[in-house]
């Protein structure tokens, strides 16, 4: 997947010190030596795991080892929000960002955010960044940083990438029955996915799309896409169409889970995705009795809803503030019926 995606243009791969339980880079590094002259690469500083300013430089250089690359081409400050923001400063972290580019550990540097566009806004002000991840797609064109973050860094020269541009597949996969009626009745004919990244790539100050491919299906249709990209590529009746999915999507979605999987592992055994996605396909899908069996006859008993403790560990670290104790408990009460 690596080597036909690089072969045909693909040239940013983006990875963090968690993924995958801490493999991600071990594996990225091994799969992308051959072509490492012809791709960035970024990875990202897990805030959350900083107690002082030499925690940034040993756990920097554990990552290089783990890639075994002399540099990054990004680095990323780790999903920032509200209440990483004030230890970031406090710390010394900005002026650990100014030394390892000054070293020649890191040529460029940024952060990847998770929280609403009022602190989006103090953190692009507060240094001189060159790129930011926000979670932007037709769905959450408003949500978090959103269209009016993504305008205001533009503004400021900062490089746009969109993270989640598929919503972590919710956007495409199990398409609803009114959501595939609105596709099939288009003016244009895309595919879901095709609809997804035109959308982005409609908008000239997003500069990248991570699309998250897990599968060489998946590199082969995505390559193909991004090979038509182009700013100002939908009508106006395009831009309604994707409004009225929007629309639809959220009348249906009962909780904004995008699967990202921050949230685990629970201390107690509870899949959070997993029940979530059981949740929101029982009011999405024609067959909700599948979901009532697959809870109630399938999934184990400490990793149902209803082991939930309540220890508000999840909460701490979900990228969508979801209140996840509550909802969990609407899980229960729905699926755990016959």
């Amino acid at each position: 997947m690596v080597e036909y995606a690089v072969k045909h243009g693909v040239n940013f791969f983006d990875t963090a010190y968690g993924y995958h339980g801490g493999q991600s880079e071990t594996f990225l590094g091994k799969a992308i030596r051959p072509f490492r002259d012809r791709v960035s690469i970024a990875s990202k500083l897990p805030v959350w795991m900083v107690q002082s300013v030499e925690d940034c430089h040993r756990i920097l250089d554990e990552q290089l080892k783990r890639l075994d690359i002399p540099y990054l081409d990004f680095y990323l400050l780790h999903g920032l929000a509200r209440h990483f923001w004030e230890p970031v400063l406090t710390m010394g972290v900005l002026e650990f960002l100014d030394r390892v580019r000054s070293d020649g550990r890191v040529r460029h540097v940024g952060f990847s955010f998770h929280d609403d566009v009022k602190i989006f806004r103090e953190i692009v002000d507060a240094y001189d960044w060159e790129v930011c991840q926000i979670q932007y797609n037709y769905y959450d064109e408003s949500y978090q940083a959103g269209r009016e973050g993504l305008d205001y860094a533009a503004q400021k020269g900062i490089g746009i990438i969109a993270m989640e541009p598929l919503r972590g597949g919710r956007l495409v996969d199990r398409i609803p029955e009114p959501i595939q009626t609105v596709w099939d009745s288009a003016p244009t004919r895309m595919s879901p996915v095709e609809w997804a990244f035109r959308w982005l790539w409609d908008q000239a100050d997003v500069v990248m799309a991570l699309s998250g491919m897990s599968s060489m299906a998946q590199v082969l249709e995505n390559v193909d896409l991004a090979g038509e990209a182009k700013a100002n590529c939908l009508t106006e009746e395009d831009r309604n169409v994707l409004r009225d999915v929007r629309e639809l999507y959220r009348r249906m979605l009962k909780v904004d889970c995008t699967n990202c999987a921050y949230c685990m592992p629970c201390p107690y055994g509870v899949n959070i995705p997993m029940n979530f996605s059981l949740y929101n396909d029982f009011f999405m899908f024609e067959d909700p009795e599948l979901n009532v069996m697959v809870y109630n006859h399938m999934l184990p008993d400490e990793r149902k809803a209803s082991a939930c403790t309540e220890c508000g560990q999840c909460e701490e670290v979900c990228p969508q503030h979801i209140a996840i104790i509550h909802d969990l408990k609407a899980v229960h009460e729905t699926l755990s019926r016959g």
